[in-house]
């Protein structure tokens, strides 16, 4: 059950700890993924244009007190949804996402604000606790429950259901699925008629589970460890802020077996591809071979977490466009959109690394011939790159430098504080 895999072309750590030690990723390489800091907490905003936004971390106190905290995407930063590729506008907020991320890689032009190297272990107070402040807040894989245990091997098995009025609590424990001591045990979530529940191809409903005599139409039934995943969000609870369940997370989906996920995943996955195909494909720069009167030969590193179907659209002769980016990934073009102002040309070559792959690279590298390179198009730089297979297309207003300012974002820096 549940085999389906994370492709990222690269093999991940399964439950990983956090880092005892900041770690800072070094420009031009991508860092490792051991080294990351791990946390997981609730999705309360998102300002996808410029790949950022706000998680409130789960730490050792009472969850609803803790500040959300802003976050940024690294450039080469992968995103997981429903165990398929994402961008940021296609999570609901309050989903409770898994984070692997690191300190900020030049915290003089960070999107986010910069923190003491050492805020995790502070004690933020007020019942909060330590670990909600994370100064590792540049992240390198951002992905909900269902991807995290995709890709660690794990799932939740369910113990008892308790249910009422079409709403409840579900004991489940989450650990591998081959068996063996879960994460922790019997953890209670709640549920109610919102969740969705998902069997091969079709959404079905809690009254579906009691007619089929699987859950009871009031009371708790024994659920004998079934093997499941799920989606969790959090949702306040009752109670008056001195009393009630302060830290209890919520389902908001339940996949009950692998073409259900499945399933998830190929509509997630076709949703990313258009997306891509649209705002073009980001790598970065390893070299440029400066020729005369504007020629130039471009080598770069195409980066990872993405289906395979786009990376096969990248052929030896075919043509070609590529266009400076921020490191947000927002495109530096005009008001014709990036192709108006983006270096065309030809691919020469194409190679794919045969060794290890780090997380947030392909493997992938392209040789890019053009006779009019722009002043985006430098070593080190974010690109976005388009065969001539993907559309023309104009991009929206929030995700484009209107004069190849940083600062001209949607919305400001002014909207986070200072530390």
């Amino acid at each position: 059950m549940f085999r389906l895999a994370l492709c990222v072309s690269v093999t991940l750590i399964g439950s990983a700890a956090a880092a005892d030690e900041p770690f800072r990723p070094e420009a031009g390489k991508f860092p490792p993924l051991e080294k990351a800091h791990s946390y997981r907490g609730e999705l309360v905003f998102v300002d996808h244009a410029n790949r950022r936004g706000s998680i409130r971390v789960q730490g050792t106190g009472k969850f609803y007190r803790n500040d959300p905290q802003p976050f940024a995407m690294l450039p080469y930063g992968v995103i997981r949804y429903h165990g398929a590729p994402a961008d940021l506008r296609d999570i609901p907020l309050g989903t409770v996402m898994h984070v692997r991320a690191f300190l900020p890689p030049a915290p003089k032009i960070s999107a986010v604000p910069v923190l003491p190297v050492d805020n995790k272990r502070k004690d933020a107070g007020h019942y909060r606790g330590t670990g909600t402040a994370p100064a590792e807040n540049h992240v390198l894989l951002l992905e909900d429950e269902s991807s995290h245990c995709l890709h660690e091997g794990l799932v939740w098995r369910l113990q008892e259901v308790e249910l009422k009025n079409n709403a409840g609590k579900i004991i489940a424990s989450r650990g591998p699925k081959t068996g063996g001591d879960g994460n922790f045990e019997g953890k209670e979530l709640t549920f109610d008629a919102a969740t969705r529940i998902w069997r091969d191809r079709e959404r079905i409903r809690i009254a579906d589970l009691v007619a089929e005599k699987a859950w009871p139409a009031s009371g708790k039934k024994q659920l004998d460890g079934q093997a499941v995943l799920l989606g969790i969000t959090w949702k306040p609870a009752p109670g008056d802020g001195l009393s009630g369940a302060f830290t209890q997370f919520h389902i908001s989906d339940i996949w009950l077996n692998e073409d259900a996920i499945q399933n998830a995943a190929h509509f997630q996955t076709e949703t990313h591809k258009a997306f891509i195909r649209s705002r073009w494909m980001p790598a970065w720069i390893d070299a440029v071979e400066y020729g005369k009167f504007g020629h130039a030969t471009v080598t770069a590193t195409l980066f990872g977490g993405m289906d395979s179907s786009l990376y096969n659209d990248f052929q030896k002769g075919v043509g070609a466009q590529m266009n400076g980016a921020e490191n947000t990934l927002k495109h530096t073009a005009g008001h014709y959109g990036p192709s108006h102002v983006a270096s065309s040309g030809k691919i020469l070559d194409v190679t794919k690394s045969t060794g290890e792959i780090p997380l947030g690279s392909s493997g992938i590298q392209i040789q890019f011939e053009t006779d009019l390179i722009i002043e985006g198009i430098r070593p080190g730089r974010v690109v976005r790159v388009r065969p001539e297979s993907w559309p023309k297309m104009q991009v929206p207003r929030e995700e484009y430098l209107l004069e190849n300012d940083p600062e001209d974002r949607f919305p400001t820096p002014a909207i986070f504080p200072k530390y």
